[in-house]
């Protein structure tokens, strides 16, 4: 095999793979990089049994061949090596790379060893602009569990109904809930529990105004971006059933500036540990929200935010780090705070426009 690339092409194409290689398999070849130089194209495939990526890019192909390439050691060579071309030439056992002055030789794998790219019958499959689709991600991974012991609250649950695309993420003591309407969506309706993490690393790929496409087969899941497909085990198991927790009505619901509350919070949490909740005492007659934590030996904070409001005075406290990482997903300039008891869950949204909910816990005031 023998063929030449630009760097920079390389190390992109390395930056991708490189996340489905097994970083603590006893198999030693899925921790390689699978080369497949042919037709003017270099393929680029890694796995690890559960997540498997390949990636396709434009190459001078000299000699066509395979080859097996230690994937973190290979990505860490071409990541030095200066923006010029770079040329691969491995036989055997072992590989060449040069690049301007450089050169190194490195051993390679059997490449008949490696784990051929799965063949997956999809049964369903929607397109979706890679923005919106990131920023939907982004909004709710944050809120998936990071407890092994319960692996359904590691993923996200996505669904469609009605050409709406939902994602829901929860690990119990919150939950983060995101929509969209999708265009021309002829998809009929589905409902899968696919890894946060995973989709945390699609949602990281560069922007771009292309679509992503989202396909879903049995027990896997397939996603294709540009040259790129992934391929992830869908999670087994069954979703917590959060429409239970969503409350129909509410007592009380403030307005607020996102912006002022999120600093609010961050200022009232200085004093106290993360586990100091930070208190909301709503007034409606004065239309303000008082913002408070005390932390005991250290002492008290307490801010107040204008607020527009209808209700109940109501006084409620939350974990404040749950708090702004809701807060934090808000794309508008205000929020709606919905509360119905101290001890209910007070759920946050998005002002109109953008359907982002985020019900938070509360912690029992003292």
């Amino acid at each position: 095999m023998k063929f030449s690339i630009n760097q920079s092409e390389l190390q992109n194409a390395l930056s991708v793979v490189l996340k489905g290689i097994a970083t603590r398999s006893t198999l030693p070849i899925l921790s390689g990089i699978y080369l497949d130089a042919h037709d003017d194209t270099l393929t680029l495939q890694a796995t690890d049994l559960e997540l498997s990526i390949q990636y396709s890019v434009s190459a001078l192909i000299e000699e066509t061949g395979k080859a097996v390439v230690p994937g973190k050691l290979f990505s860490d060579i071409v990541k030095n090596l200066p923006d010029a071309a770079v040329h691969v030439e491995a036989e055997d056992d072992s590989a060449v790379i040069t690049c301007d002055t450089a050169s190194f030789s490195i051993k390679t794998l059997d490449a008949e060893d490696f784990p051929g790219f799965p063949h997956v019958d999809v049964q369903q499959e929607i397109a979706i602009p890679f923005a919106q689709f990131a920023s939907m991600v982004k909004r709710v991974a944050r809120t998936v569990s990071k407890d092994e012991s319960r692996a359904i609250l590691t993923g996200v649950l996505i669904t469609l109904e009605d050409s709406m695309l939902k994602m829901v993420a929860t690990d119990s003591y919150r939950l983060a809930i995101t929509e969209t309407q999708l265009e021309d969506s002829a998809a009929e309706e589905f409902q899968a529990v696919i890894s946060g993490s995973f989709l945390q690393e699609i949602a990281s790929l560069p922007r771009s105004d292309e679509n992503l496409k989202l396909a879903l087969a049995e027990n896997q899941i397939v996603v294709t971006y540009h040259d790129t497909v992934f391929i992830n085990r869908r999670l087994e198991g069954n979703f917590p059933n959060y429409r239970q927790l969503l409350p129909d009505s509410y007592v009380t619901r403030v307005s607020m500036d996102v912006g002022h509350l999120i600093a609010g919070v961050k200022r009232t949490s200085l004093l106290g540990q993360t586990s100091s909740p930070v208190r909301f005492d709503i007034n409606i007659a004065s239309q303000t929200a008082q913002l408070s934590a005390v932390a005991q030996d250290v002492g008290s904070a307490q801010e107040t935010l204008s607020c527009e409001g209808e209700g109940e005075d109501v006084e409620i406290a939350f974990n404040y780090a749950y708090v702004l990482d809701g807060l934090s997903s808000v794309n508008t300039d205000n929020v709606y705070l919905e509360v119905q008891s101290s001890l209910k869950p007070g759920i946050f949204k998005s002002a109109e426009g953008e359907n982002f909910l985020y019900l938070v816990m509360p912690v029992r005031i003292s």
